[in-house]
């Protein structure tokens, strides 16, 4: 399992608004295939949000329909990017394996 205490929310601001908190931690953006980014960020809400208003930014062609997250502090939050990256190789973070798995 990529995020721990992981379950798949709906990619809408109004989820987002509800679900995720403005605190420092990594998040993934997911479809029915799999994981399709992992990202850190200082405000998961804030962020996840920017994205949704970015044209293209994995919400073109309803590419991002579910998104997860984890809370963990400025100085350990790339290193578990990274981790979820290399376990997963999401598409757009220039993974190339199949991102089918479990979550």
């Amino acid at each position: 399992m990529p995020f721990r205490n992981c379950f798949a929310r709906t990619f809408k601001a109004a989820v987002v608004l509800r679900e995720a908190p403005p605190y420092s931690g990594v998040y993934g953006l997911s479809n029915a295939r799999g994981w399709i980014y992992v990202g850190e960020t200082d405000d998961i809400r804030a962020r996840l949000l920017a994205l949704l208003e970015e044209p293209g930014a994995f919400t073109a062609n309803g590419a991002a329909t579910g998104f997860s997250f984890e809370l963990s502090s400025p100085d350990e939050r790339v290193a578990r990017q990274r981790q979820i990256i290399l376990e997963f190789h999401p598409p757009g973070n220039g993974g190339s394996r199949s991102t089918r798995k479990e979550y």
